[in-house]
Order: C-alpha cells, then structure tokens, then sequence
C-alpha cells in the first residue's frame, strides 16, 4: 500500500507541518492525513512526547518511498520517522535508506508479542488492515444467500448489481489477489502469483465494473451514497461508513490482510529519539489506545488483553479473523526479475495498458 493512495487522505484539524522543515533536536514524524493522522497523533505522539519530553512535529501528510529516496541523495532528512508499506519498505533497504531497528530497546514480552512477519530489520509493523468485500446489505437481504467472497463478487448473473473495485495504478494495491480467488485459486496457492491469469479474470469483470477507486476516501464516499452493491474496500473505511448509518455488510471471509511500519531514515538527526518512538508505539498498551480511536488491528498480540471483547473482536488482525484472511506477500511484490523490474512494477506497467483496452 502506497499511503497516499490509501488511508492517508485528507486533512488534520491540528496545524500541518511541511516535510520541507528542517529542525533538528526534535522528532519530526510522519503521520498520515485524515482521520488515521489524527488518531497516530493522539495515541503515540502526544504521550511519547509526555513521557519522554522529547519535541514532535507531526508532519501531516504521506510518506513516500520516492520522498526516502530524495532525502538520501540530497543529504537533507527532513522525517526522522514514518510508515512505510509492505512493497515499499521491501524496495528500500537494498538502496541503504534505512537505519537498523535498535531491539535492545525492547520489553522482551513486546518483542515476543510482535506478529513475527511484523518484525523486520529495518521496520516495526505498527497495524493491520484488509481488503474485505463490502456488500449494500438492502440489496441482498438478510433472508437470500448473500455475496460472501470474491467468486459471488464475479459471479454477475446470480449477484446482479453495481460493483465497485480498487484500481490497481499502484501496482502493490489493485485486486490481484481478489483475481485469482474469484478464478478457482485456493488461498493457500496464491503466491507466486500468476500475472496473466490475474488479466485475465479480470478481463471477465471488468464490464462490470461502475467505477475503479484510487483513494480510501473514494470509496467511503461512495458508500456513503448508497451507489453500490459489490465493493472492494478497506476494512477501516467500511466500518466508519457503517458507524454513520450507511446499510452494508463486510465479509472478513478472503480478506486481504497487510501492514504498515514504521521506518527510520538513514543519517537523520534524530535518529535515537526515533528509536526510542519505536520502541513505544510497539508497547500493547499504547498499540490499544491507537485501536480504539481508529478501528485497525494491532501488531503486538497482547494488545488484545487489553481490548473489550466487542472492539477486540472488530479488529482485522483479531485471531479469529486470521484463520480466513490472507496475509499478503510483501516479499514476493518485491522480488525482482530479470528484466530489472518488481513485481509491483510489472503489474503496475500491465494496469496502465489494461485499463485503456
């Protein structure tokens, strides 16, 4: 997940502060935008600086590979630290852009609490979401078999309706996974992913298709109207829309199940109050305090100790939840061919001609 091109939408109500600032001897944090920034501020930034009297800037806006990339060749480091990606996190330690996770840090029972696939090198998983099919729940009623994984999405003739899916421009977002679900392929076999079967599935829906969405405030948007049937959407966007009285119903059957983390700029400043703002937002008591003002799922597993049951239970990364999703497979959109180019790349490459066919 690019973050602009999903939960970072957006913006804050508290005074944004542009990357461009340039202020050492304090921790300058990439937050996101929109309603997911606002709850990062108040449940790390806000109490990290309390405990700690360390200054922080929230810098309200993405945080992007392409912008790691220009901080480092132009020697000016302008975030001590920010959410990266599954895809994008993969791609930048190779270049040497990123500092070392400082694990000393750590409580050993945080250490031991961290999902391990969250656990890297260079990054911290800090929470998890999905892609989960969203259905409007007055089109299929309650007393009818409903739409519940991504064959009944493609399945036209039995679940007639208006259909919204995610664009996949990115390359590490679209609905390739949903693709090859919706084709026969079992969640275990996914990955090494098929490309051309991906297309071609696709082809098969793509008619069908009302509107191909770019951003999460897209598709909470057009949930909100009450437009659509089928939907592909973030797990966090249908739930606020739920929240505000919009008729529908999320399947956590297939969901796709990703992460964002935290990254540390090499060379930066700030780089051991960085590490010490790692080390908190990874404790479960403060992991918890994030899920309650924004409904994503915790990395450190005994979050959930900590949780009501009611919210705990609404959560993606929730145990019972983890047994019918699927964990994405960072590893495999950054592998490199031979051609020089990523997975990632190469889908985003055959999107962009796809979509014009």
């Amino acid at each position: 997940m690019q973050a602009s091109s999903a939960v970072a939408v957006g913006a804050l109500a508290a005074p944004a502060v542009r990357a461009s600032a340039q202020t050492a001897g304090q921790l300058r944090v990439a937050t996101y935008g929109g309603q997911v920034g606002k709850s990062v501020i108040e449940a790390y930034l806000k109490p990290f600086e309390a405990e700690t009297g360390i200054k922080v800037t929230p810098i309200t806006e993405d945080f992007t590979v392409a912008q790691l990339d220009l901080m480092q060749k132009t020697n000016s480091i302008t975030v001590d630290v920010g959410p990266l990606s599954q895809g994008s996190i993969l791609q930048s330690p190779a270049k040497g852009y990123l500092e070392e996770i400082d694990y000393s840090l750590f409580r050993k029972e945080d250490i031991e609490g961290l999902v391990p696939e969250t656990k890297r090198k260079h990054s911290v998983g800090f929470f998890f979401y999905s892609y989960n099919l969203v259905i409007n729940a007055k089109k299929y009623s309650a007393e009818k078999p409903r739409p519940s994984k991504w064959v009944d999405f493609w399945d036209v003739e039995k679940f007639p309706g208006v259909r919204y899916l995610q664009s996949g421009q990115y390359g590490n977002e679209g609905p390739w996974e949903q693709a090859l679900l919706a084709d026969g392929v079992s969640p275990d076999k996914l990955y090494p992913m098929d490309i051309d079967r991906i297309f071609a599935s696709l082809d098969k829906i793509k008619p069908h298709i009302r509107k191909w969405w770019t951003a999460g405030s897209e598709i909470q948007q057009l949930m909100l109207s009450g437009s659509g049937d089928l939907m592909m959407s973030y797990d966090g966007r249908a739930t606020t829309a739920i929240a505000q009285g919009a008729p529908l119903e999320m399947s956590r059957n297939q969901a796709k199940l990703t992460f964002d983390s935290w990254v540390i700029p090499k060379n930066g400043p700030n780089v051991q109050s960085a590490q010490r703002f790692i080390e908190f937002v990874s404790r479960p008591e403060n992991q918890a305090a994030f899920a309650k003002l924004y409904p994503e799922g915790p990395t450190n597993r005994n979050t959930f100790k900590l949780l009501p049951e009611e919210l705990a239970v609404a959560l993606p990364s929730h145990p019972n939840h983890l047994a019918t999703s699927i964990l994405e497979n960072g590893a495999w959109y950054a592998e490199v061919g031979a051609d020089g180019m990523s997975n990632l790349q190469r889908l985003a490459q055959r999107w962009s001609e796809w979509i014009l066919q």
